[in-house]
């Protein structure tokens, strides 16, 4: 599929992040962990896992980015899949968290990784008792000398697919369709409703929260009941209950090709989910997508690691500023005027002039 370039290129090594503060840990100390403590350890040497939350590692989505960037940082350093290099474990349920942690820091992997903020009360409790394993929570704080946390500005990113929701609605009725209502997810919510706001303040959002992230008849459910009350754009922040929404924009699009249809993804570029063919012509319901680079988070941290420097006790942030945070290179559905005015807002937003709001008021 054609892509056209925007904004910030995409760096394929960050930098570290902007470091918030320390969860309990002293400059002066080595928080890192055993697995660090002769400094750098050869690849060849080095383990990563990862663990995901129930959404798995093939959700088109969160866990799917980690997974390639753990996928892609085995590749780049000669890393075979399995025990001896990089490997994941899938959770099937909230009781696998802990069971899986556990078993990653039993097979001596050098970093485990928790994917979500569901698993933060899972690594803080195996963190403290394996001290000599590394570990890194998605999308949360934890606390822990050998835990780091990962976060991002996904108020940022949403601003900006905000932005491109509010000029491209005809009906002026855009829905938002969350897995669990949490401060995390409201951060979408927050940022989405505000970039919607600053271009189309007529523009009414219908904010709504699943309870689940992988119940794709449930986004189904809910996309039916917003398209169908005349919402034309709806954006998910919802993991695997996302692809419902998919679903019911590639029916409506199916049985109507004229009708005006369309989903903004999350996390990844989720063009391909917004495939289908109608009268036999390919169209695609995808508008954008807001993509959070958790696979360069989990490359950069593995290599940080990898290299003697694992940031316990740190929280590193990613956002527009770090390239961690941006819109879809696949743009084929945005105007050019669209474009030009996400540019700007996003400018805006490095240089300090929007401060983007991160909580539902």
């Amino acid at each position: 599929m054609k892509k056209r370039k925007f904004g910030l290129a995409l760096s394929m090594v960050l930098a570290a992040g902007t470091v918030l503060g320390a969860c309990g840990a002293d400059d002066s100390e080595d928080t890192s962990g055993e697995s660090n403590a002769g400094g750098t350890e050869a690849a060849g040497d080095f383990t990563v896992s990862m663990v995901t939350d129930t959404g798995g590692v093939d959700d088109k989505s969160f866990n799917q980015s980690a997974w390639e960037g753990l996928q892609a940082f085995g590749e780049e350093n000669g890393l075979e899949e399995g025990t001896d290099g990089y490997n994941y474990f899938q959770s099937n349920n909230d009781a696998d968290y802990v069971t899986n942690i556990n078993t990653a820091a039993r097979n001596d992997f050098d970093v485990v990784f928790g994917i979500g903020f569901l698993l933060t009360e899972a690594i803080e409790q195996v963190a403290a008792q394996q001290q000599d394993t590394n570990f890194a929570i998605v999308d949360s704080v934890a606390e822990g000398d050998n835990v780091a946390s990962i976060t991002f500005k996904e108020h940022e990113g949403s601003f900006l697919v905000g932005v491109a929701a509010g000029l491209t609605t005809e009906s002026d009725k855009i829905g938002f369709v969350g897995g669990v209502e949490s401060d995390l997810i409201n951060k979408f919510a927050a940022g989405f409703q505000a970039g919607v706001e600053a271009v189309n303040p007529d523009a009414e959002v219908d904010i709504q929260f699943a309870g689940d992230f992988n119940n794709a008849s449930r986004g189904q459910q809910m996309a039916a009941a917003m398209y169908g009350a005349g919402a034309d754009v709806i954006y998910h922040a919802a993991g695997g209950t996302g692809n419902g929404v998919f679903t019911e924009a590639k029916n409506l699009k199916q049985q109507d090709p004229d009708r005006q249809v369309w989903v903004i993804g999350v996390d990844r570029d989720q063009s391909a989910e917004g495939v289908l063919t109608a009268d036999g012509e390919e169209l695609n319901v995808t508008l954008t997508s807001m993509v959070k680079r958790v696979d360069i988070a989990v490359q950069d941290i593995s290599k940080r690691a990898m290299d003697g420097d694992f940031p316990g006790g740190e929280v590193i942030e990613y956002g527009i500023e770090e390239n961690g945070i941006s819109i879809a290179e696949t743009q084929d559905n945005l105007s050019q005027e669209v474009l030009d005015e996400i540019e700007s807002y996003q400018q805006q937003i490095l240089d300090g002039e929007i401060e983007v709001p991160s909580t539902l008021e």
